[in-house]
């Protein structure tokens, strides 16, 4: 017990544990939905398409969150637009944006003089460096995400099954994908400073996937999720703390593990059935 309990003695580890917790339960909110529809890719490439505008804040010493939240805006404007073309995929267009994106953020932080330390920070983050202020923005993006959720909940389940039953039942797909597209942004921009934009996609994705294997009703999957996220945020700063790795990282792979042995175990279930 002094092992696992060893490191929340120290504050800013606390921190990082609430950080964490609130990061998890926002992306199990999301996450969920992002699952459901197949957005993966989408969610990933919104992920790195954050850089160039956290690049530029940087350069200019604006607010990060702003520049994040302006570079996601543009990204999903910008496959919005170009999966409107008749000719090209919407994998084509996201691919397209996301290497863009990614490029330039790269540029833009390869101009400032401490180049490998803040391209290093803006993909991986630094949970250990969680501040109160942060912790404060992220109750306030949970709450919000909380709100989104519930009252979206029947137009998001139409859309994630039928898009065309959706637009029968008169609920509006194009403006229900937009508002999804906007609780996707909010869950990203809101824990890159957490794990990065590089891990955020482990724990947007990860844990709702191995709730889903579990799971038949969407409520059920979004719980799983917060806890496996939880769980992955715990084990992650554990770890670090023991063996000295990157917290961020830790925590992300630790909600790919967690994954993993989801998998397994839902194959163990059904073999033992069949």
């Amino acid at each position: 017990m002094e092992w696992l309990s060893a490191p929340f003695e120290v504050s800013f580890v606390q921190r990082a544990l609430w950080g964490g917790v609130l990061v998890s339960l926002v992306c199990a909110l999301a996450g969920t939905w992002v699952v459901l529809r197949g957005m993966a890719f989408l969610g990933d490439a919104m992920a790195h398409g954050m850089i160039p505008g956290i690049a530029i804040a940087a350069v200019l010493g604006g607010n990060l969150v702003v520049g994040a939240a302006a570079s996601a805006a543009a990204m999903a404007l910008g496959v919005t637009a170009l999966s409107r073309s008749p000719r090209l995929s919407q994998d084509t267009g996201i691919g397209l944006l996301f290497v863009g994106m990614l490029a330039l953020g790269v540029i833009i932080v390869s101009r400032s003089r401490s180049f490998a330390v803040d391209l290093t920070g803006f993909l991986f983050g630094d949970v250990l460096a969680v501040r109160e202020q942060d912790i404060r923005f992220l109750v306030v993006a949970l709450a919000v995400a909380a709100v989104v959720s519930a009252l979206g909940y029947r137009a998001f389940v139409a859309l994630a099954f039928d898009r065309r039953t959706a637009h029968t039942l008169g609920l509006r797909p194009g403006l229900t994908h937009a508002v999804l597209l906007g609780l996707v942004t909010l869950a990203i921009v809101a824990s890159f400073h957490v794990v990065g934009t590089l891990l955020v996609f482990g724990l947007l994705i990860a844990p709702p996937a191995a709730a889903i294997l579990w799971a038949r009703r969407i409520p059920v999957i979004m719980l799983g999720a917060a806890v496996l996220g939880c769980v992955a945020t715990v084990t992650g700063l554990v770890l670090s703390w023991h063996w000295g790795t990157a917290a961020g990282a830790t925590i992300a792979a630790a909600a790919v593990a967690l994954f993993f042995v989801s998998a397994l175990a839902s194959g163990v279930r059904q073999w033992v059935r069949a």
